[in-house]
This record gives C-alpha cells, sequence and structure tokens, in this order.
C-alpha cells in the first residue's frame, strides 16, 4: 500500500480534496479521527479507490489485521472480484502471515489486471515475506516499471539488504530517496542508506547471522561495549572502564559528566578516570562537551527527554551501563555498556576494540559529533 506521505495533501481533483482532511488528521497522528474521517469520505464517495487503500494502510500500518482484512472485504462488496479489491485482501492477509494463501489471492488479482502496479508490489512483499526472495524482487521490478515508486525501490533495498547483498541494497534505497515526493519518504530512505552502510561493516555476513550487539549497532549506530558472547554477567566498573578505554582510544574529551537517575558509585570512578568535574543535572551545560549518563534510559524524565537532544545538537554524548534490548531502539544513547533482557544483563564480553572501529564508522551516531574542545 502507498502512506499518506505518499500524497500531496491539498491537491487540486475534487475526488482527491475529499481526502485531505483525513490525511491531515493522518500525518498529525490522530488515528482514529484519521479513520473517521476515512469512512466519512467512503460513505459519500463508495467508489473513491485512493480513499479505500489509504483506510486500508492507516488500518494495516497501525496492527490492525482484522480491521485490514474487514475493509478489504467491504472493497471486494464494493468492486467485486477485481484487481483492486483482491489486493487488499491479499495486503490483509500477508499482515495476519497467511502468506500462501495472500499469494494466491494476488495471482487472482495478476490475472484479472495484470498492469496494475499495487498488486505486483504487493505480491513483491508477500514472496519476500515467505522466504522467496528472487521471486519478490522480479514482481517488485515489474511493479516497479508499472510505476516507478519509492516505496517500491524502499521493498527492494530491504530484500537485498537481508541477503546480505549491502551494495545493491544502498543503491536502491538511493534510488528511492531520489525519487521521493515529500521530505517524509526522502528522510525514511536516508535512515535506511545508513543502516545499510552500517551492516556492509561486517559483510559478507548476513544480518541474520550478526550478533544482538551487532544488529544494534547495524539498526541504531548505537555503540555497544559487551559485544562478544561471554560467560560473565559484566558490572557497573567493568563497563565503566571499558569506556574510558574507548574515551582515551577514540581521543574524546569532556567538559563535564552530567547524571541523570540514581547517583552510583560508578560515576565518580567515571568522572576521576575522564578528568572531568561531576554535576548534576541542573549544571549541564551544552557548551562545555558534556558526557550525559545514567545507569538506563529514562522515558519520561524530563531531564531524558531535554538533555541528549541537546547533545546531539551542540556535541558531547550520551553514555548509559544497559539499555534493554527490546526497548525503542531510538533513546537517544550514543554508547551501551550491555544489552538486557527483562532487567537482567546478558552474559556478554567486553570488546573496546570493536566498539572502537564501530564508534569510527561514518555512519554511526556519534559520527560528526564534536567530541573535542
Amino acid at each position: 500500500m502507498r502512506t499518506t506521505a505518499s500524497y500531496e495533501l491539498f491537491p487540486d481533483a475534487p475526488s482527491e480534496r475529499a481526502m485531505a482532511r483525513a490525511r491531515y488528521l493522518a500525518r498529525e497522528g490522530r488515528i482514529a479521527d484519521a479513520e473517521k474521517a476515512y469512512r466519512e469520505v467512503l460513505a459519500a464517495h463508495p467508489d473513491l479507490k485512493p480513499c479505500w487503500a489509504e483506510c486500508f494502510e492507516l488500518l494495516r500500518s497501525h496492527g490492525r489485521r482484522e480491521d485490514a482484512l474487514h475493509l478489504a472485504e467491504g472493497a471486494r462488496a464494493q468492486f467485486g472480484d477485481s484487481a483492486f479489491p483482491l489486493t487488499l485482501k491479499g495486503a490483509a492477509l500477508i499482515e495476519l502471515e497467511r502468506y500462501r494463501e495472500a499469494i494466491g489471492i494476488l495471482e487472482q488479482a495478476v490475472e484479472s489486471d495484470p498492469d496494475l502496479a499495487l498488486v505486483w508490489h504487493e505480491l513483491g512483499y508477500a514472496a519476500f515475506r515467505l522466504g522467496d526472495r528472487n521471486r519478490a524482487l522480479l514482481a517488485l521490478d515489474r511493479a516497479f516499471a508499472l510505476e516507478p515508486h519509492t516505496e517500491t525501490l524502499r521493498l527492494r533495498g530491504r530484500i537485498l539488504r537481508d541477503a546480505g547483498r549491502y551494495q545493491a541494497a544502498e543503491v536502491a534505497y538511493e534510488g528511492a530517496a531520489q525519487a521521493a515526493e515529500h521530505a517524509e519518504q526522502r528522510e525514511a530512505a536516508e535512515r535506511e542508506i545508513s543502516i545499510t552502510q552500517r551492516y556492509a561493516f561486517y559483510a559478507p555476513r548476513r544480518p541474520e547471522h550478526l550478533s544482538p550487539a551487532e544488529r544494534w549497532f547495524a539498526e541504531t549506530g548505537t555503540v555497544v561495549l559487551a559485544a562478544d558472547t561471554g560467560s560473565e554477567v559484566p558490572d557497573d566498573a567493568a563497563l565503566v572502564a571499558a569506556f574510558v578505554d574507548l574515551a582515551r582510544d577514540s581521543r574524546w574529551q569532556f567538559g563535564q559528566v552530567v547524571t541523570l537517575g540514581p547517583a552510583l558509585p560508578a560515576w565518580r570512578t567515571l568522572a576521576d578516570g575522564l578528568r572531568a568535574p561531576l554535576v548534576a543535572r541542573t549544571a549541564f551545560d551544552a557548551a562545555a562537551l558534556p558526557l550525559v549518563v545514567a545507569q538506563r534510559p529514562l522515558p519520561g524524565d524530563a531531564g531524558w527527554s531535554e538533555l541528549p537532544p541537546a547533545v546531539a545538537r551542540g556535541g558531547g554524548l550520551v553514555f548509559v551501563l544497559e539499555h534493554g534490548a527490546d526497548a525503542p531502539a531510538v533513546s537517544g544513547a550514543d554508547v551501551i555498556g550491555v544489552l538486557s533482557d527483562a532487567g537482567r544483563r546478558w552474559a556478554r564480553r567486553i570488546n573496546v576494540a570493536h566498539a572502537l572501529s564501530e564508534a569510527q564508522h561514518p555512519a554511526a551516531r556519534v559520527a560528526g559529533r564534536r567530541l573535542k574542545p
């Protein structure tokens, strides 16, 4: 499907203008209001296929798989067994992980209209989820030939990256960035380019063969100190010592160490090792090249919502001792000591040399960051 970012917010065609409010609400994140607005448009204009497609994508992208399938059945009642409603149903079955059934429905859609780019796009996605990369790429090539679209190129890049074909994947994502009609699409493609470049750091290994810490760096650009498989769980003292070694090897210099959350004895050791004053968050100075430290990310904390973004803009670095492996990856941390699961640190061996090589990667979070006076 196509996201609302694929369309102009205030287009000229009268039928398209009818959806302008729903699109605006979707882009503002007001999902319930957007769905209501889409359904109101469908009640007034039941033959408006773009509205069916966008409402379907809204449900699909927010995990409402059964509702998406129900909407697809509504489109089938409106348009009969034509390619468009069959494509919606096939896409809904993909989200329900009924891949073979989805492919069967999408093949019917191809027979009904072999020139509908959307069905080839979804057929490629279904084949990818089923593990048939070759068929997926062939279907996406057909979709792009019929209707060049950035989302098709992004999916092609994802398939190639999962196969370990990093250079080809980067080319696909660059094409998606160039073909983007809106800022959201271009920014998403540029993020995928950076992720692909970080995965290529581990070539020739495929993403599925990387360790959790390596995948974390590839997906986020955040360095994990305890990245190697080990038998001992690293404690605070070991993680702090490793960070001091990483900072010295990287020639990072900090003007202050700013603590968030509980006060830990390790922070005094860290400050002494870096020869920087230890201060509370009220003394944070963005111009002093601060090192902001916490035991773990503090979502919802005022200091955590303010300080890491300020560090990213002005210089310095954010270091947390541990980070939940199932927590949101975009937390503001630049260096993580060790990944954890339900508050229990994984048994990992610290590898400062590996962390140093990741920190020096041109697509790392700290790349280009001011870390010296």
